[in-house]
Parts: structure tokens; sequence; C-alpha cells
């Protein structure tokens, strides 16, 4: 099992979700993050006042899949939170030693679907 973990941009969340089901992925986790990278931040002006906002707000995707399935998926995502710009993401492939579905007891694979 490999966990799918990407980082992208918020306003690019719908259209991948809408690809991960199209290839038949149903299930995910979704969290808003900030982080910084590359892109360094902005700076804004707030009545008057200047500042730099350096913690770039983004949405981490969690998804645990077979072997087989991960490269696809993360190829999907890429493709699909591509915007050319700096900022656009990372994706991380980590392998998953076990997973147990506690409703039910089942193990491996089996917990998956």
């Amino acid at each position: 099992m490999i966990k799918v973990e990407a980082l992208i941009r918020p306003q690019r969340l719908d259209a991948v979700k809408a690809a991960l089901t199209d290839i038949g992925i149903k299930g995910m986790t979704v969290t808003e993050v900030r982080g910084s990278g590359k892109q360094k931040g902005f700076t804004q002006h707030y009545r008057g006042a200047e500042y730099t906002v350096n913690l770039i707000q983004k949405v981490k995707l969690e998804i645990v899949v077979a072997d087989d399935e991960a490269k696809m998926v993360a190829e999907c995502i890429a493709k699909t939170a591509r915007t050319g710009e700096i900022g656009d993401g990372k994706i991380f492939l980590i392998p998953v030693a076990e997973a147990i579905r506690i409703r039910t007891g089942d193990e491996g694979d089996d917990a998956l679907t």
C-alpha cells in the first residue's frame, strides 16, 4: 500500500476531486494547511500598513491505495492541479506498512475497499 500525499492550490481542489472520482478513487482525506516553499509568500496592504504573508494556504490530500494504483493517482493529481506557476504544490508517495478498518477488523488491502 502507498499513501499519496498531495499539497495543492485550494482553487484546484474541486477539479482534482472530480478527476480522482473519474479514475475510481472514492476515499480521501482533505485538510486545509499553510506552508512555505519556493513561493516564499507575498506582500499585502491592510489599512495603510504593509505586511508579508509567508505561509501560503494549501490543501493537503491524503489517499491510501494499492501499490499498482499509486503512480496513476499521482499522475492524475499532477495533471489536474498543474497551472504552470510557482506554488502548484508537491506530491509524496509514502509506503504504508498496514491498514486496519476499525469497524470490521479488515486488514491490508481489504481495509481500503
